[in-house]
């Protein structure tokens, strides 16, 4: 079974209304996560809406994805059973 890995929060916010949250982002914990691709810097993050805001009245948590695809096993060929037609 695979272990979890521990969340990595980087950041909080508010949603001022359905269709915009109002979020901050600690820049220093996310910094060892970002990636490059095509030439493009880029971080995968996680946004939540928390079911009740918290004590300073944030109701959304920003998390790194630290999600990695298993690396696929080399498929080996074994013909020794083909046919030879």
């Amino acid at each position: 079974m695979d272990k979890k890995e521990e969340t990595i929060y980087c950041g909080s916010g508010k949603v001022m209304n359905p269709k915009w949250l109002k979020v901050t982002i600690n820049p220093s914990k996310i910094s060892e996560y970002i990636q490059e691709y095509n030439g493009n810097k880029f971080i995968k993050l996680n946004i939540n809406l928390k079911d009740e805001a918290d004590q300073y009245g944030k109701d959304v948590s920003i998390s790194v994805d630290t999600w990695k695809p298993e690396p696929q096993a080399e498929k080996t060929t074994d013909t020794s059973n083909d046919l030879p037609f």
